[in-house]
């Protein structure tokens, strides 16, 4: 009987946490799709627009709307296929990443979180992430898996250190499985003033 309730209480808790979470995401995908149409009322019908644009756009928090702003957009867009990823919008902006890489694939992706590594069977992963809401609370991670190129082969910094990445986002595959995401690194430099390390968009 006592795990009966035991079980049912545990279903409730994962239930209000996957509400809860469903919640914010609704919240950001409403507000960022009505910035995008402010954005695009802006744009002739003729020009498109890299949604990677967009989001920087959003996250440098301009509100596109009027000529002023055009031009305050198109001097700050992102120049040369670089997104970088804010800490306002971070879940967002990664979770785009991975749902759409076809958008992101040769760009180079800029970031700042906690330098984390993984030892696996054969050789060891490396990443920088921020933690973020999960199915049991906060034990979610969002952000990339970082390596330099052979060629480069620079040491990596002290695990949990507070790094700057950036590199071109590449896709390999492993063993005939999936494929994988990261970032083929062009930089990863420690800073001495941390971020948020728990995020909640």
């Amino acid at each position: 009987m006592r795990e009966n309730k035991s079980a049912r209480n545990n279903l409730i808790i994962a239930v209000v946490i996957l509400a809860i979470t469903a919640s914010l995401f609704t919240l950001v995908y409403l507000r960022t799709k009505r910035k995008i149409e402010n954005f695009n009322a802006v744009l002739k019908k003729d020009e498109k627009t890299d949604f990677s644009q967009v989001m920087q756009t959003i996250l440098n928090e301009q509100e596109p709307g009027t000529i002023e702003e055009k031009v305050r957009y198109e001097s700050r867009a992102p120049t040369k296929g670089v997104v970088e990823i804010k800490e306002k919008m971070f879940l967002a902006q990664v979770n785009d990443v991975y749902l759409n890489p076809e958008d992101y694939l040769g760009k180079t992706i800029k970031l700042e979180g906690i330098f984390k590594e993984e030892r696996g069977y054969e050789k060891s992963y490396c990443f920088v992430i921020r933690y973020g809401p999960g199915c049991c609370g906060n034990d979610g991670n969002a952000g990339f898996e970082v390596a330099w190129a052979k060629e480069e082969d620079r040491p990596y910094p002290a695990i949990d250190s507070w790094v700057e990445a950036a590199g071109e986002l590449k896709m390999y595959e492993e063993d005939g499985y999936s494929r994988y995401l990261y970032l083929d690194l062009s930089s990863l430099n420690v800073l001495d003033r941390r971020g948020a390390e728990m995020v909640l968009q």
